[in-house]
């Protein structure tokens, strides 16, 4: 019995040792042909974990106004999740610190309170641990949701930096599986202001990396991206890292030339004006006259659904059919061909004039005779068509050539994107030419971006020095001047400083001639305005028809003229003086009334006149000795004052009768996102005070000056 025992034990332990021997030669023979037979493929493979690289995503450079204030810039943006399987986290803890949590969140975010931030929070635990405890037909185990977020939207860095301090979220991570993902997000700290001009940025097809879509983001790409860097694969004791090899270089900030106040008062006067004659969109350019920096630019369109207008298509750099404003640019060759050398000496121009099997007409304001003063001031289409002819007439071509050697189709390169060039035909000598002489010399025939308008109204006004609009002002990086961008000149002179003041002289006509275009409705008596009127006939699908297309283009103030302006309007339900034209005028007015054009309003002295209608309106604040400095800066005796807006304590703040500057604090510390239309003081909020909302919630102010 023994023996058998003896004998079933021995070939047992045969049978394992027979076992191990053939696992220990599998693992030598595997050895050996990792070690030997395929050591080069295994040495490759390595090499190839060791050498491999990941690129490093650089810093996008930031947008900044003139003064440096920030336009676009990257922010950190954090979500907060809880990972509730995570060992560390304990019933009784939790319950522990649920109560002041719960407090904390309902302070941080008063959309819900204490104890409906407690139900939530218990609620979603409860089942997303019952979810995993399921077992589903054919034996599938329920998720793990170990992302728990707890708040549905982002928080920026100054919240995550207070959420993190509250209690329990405070706790070491294993503790409370608290933890968070960063993402970078481009933001417009002043929302649509500019916004098309500016641009956007996004993946594109070829790379995940983030670049410029549109606008000075996209123009500037190369400059704002930066250059990225390089990561490895390091091999240490306790295993493979990946380290920084080649450092990411931060893209540059790109100092424009907006001016944030300008821009303000662009946007809110061209908004306005659509408002009021249901235009279609409407486009406004301010430049500074002696460095051709562009101070502000709006694009608005009306929103079909809800009326409103918002930024859109950038129409100041697109080609449209110019109308008479374009009579001033051939004004200037007029003059500058000596085909005009006395702008007081009249021309015969009558109400019609039959030229190559064709009626020219001025009618109903016709006149026997006009002088070129009278032909622009009347915007005669008679008056610069037979100027035109007189000297382009058996070569019409030669008057596009003309325009070319001026400079006026080489390309601005501003930073705009989508910018186009003047488009004119090349023309023959055919009678169809010589036709289309007359319409490119009054308007017509030719599409012409307003920007290149406004440059040669620019010249104008700058003695006839042919400045290159730009948007692009300084580059920096690190807070470091790189590279200030010169003033820059498509021509030194496009005309003789002498032919500049004639033209001068025409353009202030308009505004202040007993016959001028605009006379009733540009004129100003703080803010002296030189500029022409025109308007285009067009449809909806860009043909000539019913639709008019108005524009004015001048500059301000008339002695020292300062900065120029162009608005083109579509589809006013009135003319161009009376809608573009007016534009123009409250630009200028505003900035006079804000001391923008070197201007100080007496207001010590119009506060203290008897009469009541002279005495200003102090609006509410939320500084409580706000009022009382204005009224001593600016020696204000007699005010009215508005008391401050009644607190509320939950829901949406007050904010009737702040400043908007006050009124963007108080919403966006609530988590409100804030739009807002007009200017001055906040006279109307879409969500009603004390009323519930959700944070990331968009809320609508209007704004008003009385």
């Amino acid at each position: 019995m023994k023996q058998n025992n003896k004998r079933h034990i021995l070939a047992r332990y045969a049978i394992v040792v027979g076992i191990m021997l053939a696992f220990s030669t599998a693992i030598v023979w595997n050895l050996f042909k990792t070690t030997v037979v395929y050591a080069t493929e295994w040495n490759d493979k390595a090499n190839s974990v060791l050498t491999s690289t990941t690129p490093i995503e650089p810093e996008r450079g930031k947008l900044l106004a003139d003064n440096g204030t920030v336009l676009s810039a990257n922010l950190q943006y954090y979500v907060l999740r809880i990972d509730w399987f995570t060992d560390g986290i304990k019933a009784d803890t939790l319950m522990k610190d649920i109560g002041p949590l719960c407090d904390s969140l309902a302070r941080f975010d008063n959309s819900m309170t204490a104890v409906q931030w407690k139900q939530k929070i218990l609620t979603d635990r409860k089942r997303i641990l019952d979810e995993a405890k399921k077992v589903y037909p054919g034996g599938k185990k329920g998720r793990k949701n170990r992302a728990y977020k707890l708040f549905p939207y982002m928080l920026t860095h100054k919240e995550y930096e207070r959420v993190r301090q509250f209690p329990f979220l405070r706790r070491a991570k294993n503790k409370n599986g608290f933890y968070t993902e960063k993402h970078s997000r481009r933001i417009k700290p002043y929302g649509d202001m500019a916004a098309r001009s500016i641009g956007n940025v996004g993946q594109n097809e070829e790379s995940s990396s983030i670049h410029g879509h549109s606008g000075l983001e996209m123009a500037l790409d190369s400059l704002l991206y930066g250059k990225p860097g390089v990561a490895k694969n390091i091999q240490l004791t306790n295993g493979i890292v990946r380290a920084e090899s080649v450092p990411a270089v931060k893209g540059y900030d790109i100092t424009t030339t907006i001016n944030v106040q300008l821009q303000d008062i662009v946007e809110n006067e061209l908004n306005d004006m659509c408002l009021e004659t249901g235009a279609e969109w409407g486009t406004c350019v301010l430049m500074e006259v002696a460095t051709g920096e562009i101070k502000a630019i709006s694009n608005l369109e009306r929103n079909k659904t809800t009326g409103e207008y918002v930024e859109g298509v950038n129409h100041a750099v697109l080609g449209y059919e110019p109308g008479s404003v374009v009579k001033t640019i051939s004004m200037m060759v007029a003059l500058e061909d000596g085909i005009v050398t006395d702008i007081n000496k009249p021309i015969a121009t009558g109400s019609d004039w039959m030229y190559a099997g064709r009626n020219i007409s001025d009618r109903p304001h016709g006149a026997a005779t006009r002088t070129p003063r009278e032909i622009i001031e009347t915007s005669s289409n008679i008056g610069m068509a037979k100027l035109i002819v007189q000297d382009y007439g058996k070569n019409p071509g030669g008057f596009r050539k003309r325009l070319e050697q001026m400079g006026f189709f080489e390309p601005f390169n501003t930073g705009i994107g989508g910018e186009m060039t003047p488009n004119f035909p090349v023309l023959g000598n055919k009678n169809w030419d010589k036709l289309s002489l007359t319409r490119q010399a009054y308007g017509y025939a030719t599409t012409i971006p307003p920007l290149y308008t406004l440059a040669m109204y620019n010249a104008i006004a700058n003695d006839g020095k042919f400045v290159r609009p730009h948007l692009v002002k300084k580059l920096s990086r690190e807070g470091e001047p790189d590279s200030i961008i010169p003033v820059t000149y498509v021509r030194k002179q496009v005309c003789s400083p002498e032919n500049a003041s004639k033209l001068r002289v025409m353009l202030r006509d308009v505004v202040w001639g007993s016959h001028g275009t605009a006379r009733h409705w540009v004129q100003d008596d703080k803010v002296e305005i030189a500029g022409k009127t025109g308007t285009a006939f067009t449809n909806a699908s860009g043909q000539y028809g019913a639709q008019k297309r108005l524009a004015f283009c001048g500059f301000f103030p008339y002695d020292k003229p300062k900065y120029s302006c162009i608005v083109l309007m579509l589809g006013a339900d009135r003319g161009a003086g009376a809608s573009s034209g007016m534009v123009l005028r409250n630009i200028a007015r505003k900035m006079y009334a804000r001391g923008l054009l070197g201007s100080s309003p007496a207001y010590d002295a119009d506060a203290n006149k008897q009469d009541t209608k002279y005495y200003p309106t102090l609006f509410a604040s939320m500084n409580d000795y706000a009022a009382n400095n204005i009224k001593h800066g600016l020696g204000v005796k007699n005010s009215h004052h508005y008391a401050r807006p009644k607190v509320v304590q939950r829901g949406v703040p007050n904010v009737i009768g702040l400043n908007v500057r006050e009124a963007i604090k108080v919403l966006e510390d609530a988590g409100l996102i804030v739009n807002f239309t007009g200017s001055g003081m906040v006279t109307a909020q879409s969500l009603a005070a004390g009323s519930q909302y959700a944070r990331g919630q968009r809320i609508n102010l209007r704004l008003r000056n009385s």
